[in-house]
Order: structure tokens, then C-alpha cells, then sequence
């Protein structure tokens, strides 16, 4: 899959209503379902912090500043800049909020889970922890898990990313 495949992926389970855009009501929902699907209450500091890091990546992806994100924008925005800037930072306090036990890694339950709040199918979301998870250990860490992220953002490229998107990239 090339980068373009990607971002219209990924583009599209942003848009969750499917009306071709991104509203800032959709993409700020996003730490609100993974904080219930992961049982952490709406004060919690890690919940406070994800909402703020989102809002940052949806300042920075809504170019025209309507409140509204276009796939034009999504596509001239997405990429290694903005994933170092401002998606890595949201993506991680989104790892963080399903790492209940706060070691750093995520045990299969917790990433299906997460990747299930998120749009991922949760048969997809048990490949994609297994690809991920490449010493066997039962377990992935945070850094492994983002720059699986950034590759397919950035190249299309991402073994875990592939097993997530099993069903749309065919």
C-alpha cells in the first residue's frame, strides 16, 4: 500500500459519520471512547491530558480553521512533521489511557481493546497485537507501537498497521 492508500484510510475511519469530512466534534471524541472502553474515568489526568494533545493535532490538521477537516487538508497535513509534532504526542496518551497498569507496554487485552475503541475491528486488532509483538513476549511497548503508526502515516508501510486494516485495504 502506498501513502495515499493510507491517509485515505486512515482518513476515513476519522470521519466517522462519513460525511467526507473530519469535525472537531469526531476527531475530539476519540480519547473520550478509548478512556470508556478502557474504564477510565472522564477526570482522570490521563484522560485531561489525551483531550488536550487532540486538541493540538486537530488545531494543526484544520488548516483553514472551519472547524472542519477536508481529505485535502488531512493529505497536505499528514506526514513525518506532523506525526512527530503533534500525533505521536495524542497517539501515545492514547497508549497511556490503555495501559492501565502504567508499565509502559500493552498486554493484548489492553491494545484490542484500545484498537476497538478506536474503529478496529477487534479480530483485526488481535492480528495486529500478534505483529506487533514480535519477541513473543506477550506484550508491546509504547515506542514499537508509534513507529509502527508513523510508518504507515508516513509510507504506507506497517505490519501492524496492515493486520488493523485488514478488511479496507483488502
Amino acid at each position: 500500500m502506498d501513502a495515499i492508500a493510507a491517509k485515505r484510510h486512515i482518513f476515513s475511519m476519522l470521519d466517522v459519520d462519513g460525511d467526507g469530512v473530519i469535525s472537531r466534534q469526531e476527531y475530539l471524541a476519540r480519547p473520550e471512547r478509548a478512556a470508556q472502553a478502557l474504564g477510565r474515568a472522564g477526570h482522570a489526568p490521563l484522560l485531561s491530558s489525551a483531550r488536550t494533545a487532540h486538541e493540538r493535532v486537530f488545531a494543526s490538521m484544520d488548516s483553514d480553521q472551519d472547524g472542519r477537516v477536508t481529505f485535502a487538508e488531512y493529505e497536505a497535513w499528514a506526514g513525518a512533521e506532523a506525526f512527530d509534532e503533534v500525533c505521536r504526542p495524542a497517539l501515545g496518551s492514547l497508549f497511556d489511557l490503555a495501559d492501565t497498569d502504567g508499565d509502559g507496554h500493552l498486554d493484548r487485552a489492553e491494545f484490542t481493546r484500545l484498537r476497538h475503541a478506536l474503529g478496529n475491528p477487534v479480530d483485526n486488532a488481535r492480528a495486529a497485537f500478534d505483529a506487533l509483538d514480535e519477541d513473543g513476549d506477550g506484550r508491546i511497548d509504547r515506542d514499537a507501537y508509534l513507529a509502527q503508526i508513523r510508518s504507515f502515516v508516513t509510507d504506507g508501510s506497517s505490519p501492524m498497521a496492515h493486520a488493523l486494516h485488514a478488511q479496507a485495504l483488502g
